[in-house]
């Protein structure tokens, strides 16, 4: 038995197969019912391969690591089955991912989109792989490498749309990205990545009123989706850089936050949208404490340093130095493990969490000494430009706020400069 892109399922019945198209056709478009339906086809089919593969990669892609021991047990139940190739690789990209192994991972995953170009589960899990880490070439040229293989005749070529215009965006190519992102809302309203990824175009260009009409115009992916809150932010960004603090803070106390959300995803742009507004000169109240009990779960992880890095905002904003301490153990011990994560954290994500902390502290200068350095390899711990431009924005105001104008100067006049040069590309 096939799936609605032709390719082979094990352990399948009618029942398993029409839930398990259905879980991936949701999942195109990260709605939040995708698990519900592949527990329902794993109900409809103990054996069904593809649908312990699929239940491991929605645990996974959260980036957490709870989510590890749920990954294994599907990944157990998976490995007592027969399999086929195509199941097999999955498999294996999924294990190298809970061993730490992120790019390792992804790898696995670019060959075998080599072999099976229309197995769009292997390009979406790629894809987020290729944002995890940072690689905005891969974001564009994974998609690329297949699109001579789809059609709109083939189901779900909308995501395919999205994907490839979110990777032409993180490479800097803002027509063609917002082109392929509005088609693929015209094909398809709820795909949330396609919607994220025009976001991000008229985020990187500064077009505040478009970002708005944008974001407000399109109500489809407001609901029941993984990437709401994600995409909430993006709005509350333009109302941000327009010095909108009560839109802003609005957004945060509705859709942001108003669900006091407690997956890593949300509580980023959580401590992001805060961490913001604050360095505008916004009075955030004591929102940071509350952002901070959801973050302490996580304090030990040491998963992921791009998580430890906003968890890090909201535990020293807060005065959780008990916290604060958990995580920087946590890093240690990442640091000394050999996977992905400890270069992340090495490279990027414990002097990121040094300069939170010292910028809180008002250690301005110091601030400044170590996110100068870390500034230019900061794509290394994931994110996209757009999240990550909050360590540029940390280091202009820790220049200023050092005294340092020379080099506060020459920052505002770099991105000032660039600023100008995306608004017309």
């Amino acid at each position: 038995m096939k799936d609605a892109h032709g390719c082979q399922l094990t352990g399948c019945n009618g029942q398993a197969q029409a839930l398990l198209d259905q879980a991936l056709a949701q999942f195109r478009c990260l709605r939040t019912d995708s698990l519900a339906s592949t527990e329902a086809a794993l109900e409809a089919s103990p054996e069904l391969v593809m649908g312990y593969v699929l239940h491991a990669w929605l645990y996974m892609l959260g980036t957490e690591a709870a989510a590890i021991p749920v990954a294994q047990a599907s990944l157990k139940h998976a490995l007592a089955l027969p399999r086929n190739d195509r199941e097999a690789r999955h498999i294996h990209s999924l294990q190298l991912l809970i061993d730490g192994r992120w790019h390792a991972a992804g790898r696995a995953l670019e060959d075998l989109s080599l072999d099976y170009p229309h197995d769009l589960l292997a390009l979406q899990a790629g894809h987020q792989l290729d944002f995890f880490t940072g690689d905005a070439r891969m974001l564009r040229d994974r998609i690329a490498r297949v699109l001579p293989d789809w059609s709109m005749a083939v189901p779900g070529y909308h995501a395919l749309l999205g994907m490839y215009a979110f990777g032409l965006e993180e490479t800097g190519d803002y027509s063609l990205g917002e082109r392929f992102g509005r088609e693929a809302i015209s094909l398809q309203p709820d795909d949330a990545w396609a919607q994220h990824a025009v976001a991000h175009v008229l985020e990187m260009q500064g077009r505040r009123e478009e970002g708005i009409a944008w974001m407000r115009g399109n109500s489809a992916w407001q609901q029941d989706s993984m990437l709401a809150v994600h995409n909430w932010w993006h709005l509350a960004l333009h109302y941000v850089e327009q010095d909108d603090f009560d839109t802003a803070l609005a957004l945060y106390d509705g859709p942001i936050d108003g669900h006091k959300g407690t997956l890593a995803l949300e509580l980023i742009d959580a401590s992001s949208i805060l961490w913001r507004l604050q360095l505008r000169g916004a009075d955030v109240g004591n929102r940071w404490v509350d952002v901070a009990e959801r973050w302490a779960a996580m304090a030990m992880d040491g998963r992921y340093a791009f998580n430890d890095f906003h968890a890090a905002m909201a535990f020293a904003c807060s005065g959780r130095n008990d916290l604060l301490a958990q995580l920087r153990e946590a890093q240690q011990r990442a640091c000394q493990q050999d996977d992905d994560n400890a270069r992340f954290t090495h490279a990027v994500g414990a002097p990121g969490v040094e300069a939170i902390v010292a910028f809180v502290d008002g250690q301005y200068a110091r601030c400044v000494e170590v996110l100068r350095p870390v500034r230019n390899q900061a794509q290394l711990f994931g994110g996209s430009h757009a999240q990550r431009d909050l360590i540029d924005q940390t280091l202009i105001a820790a220049a200023r706020c050092s005294g340092q104008d020379n080099l506060n100067r020459a920052l505002l006049r770099e991105r000032e400069i660039f600023a100008r040069q995306r608004s017309v590309h």
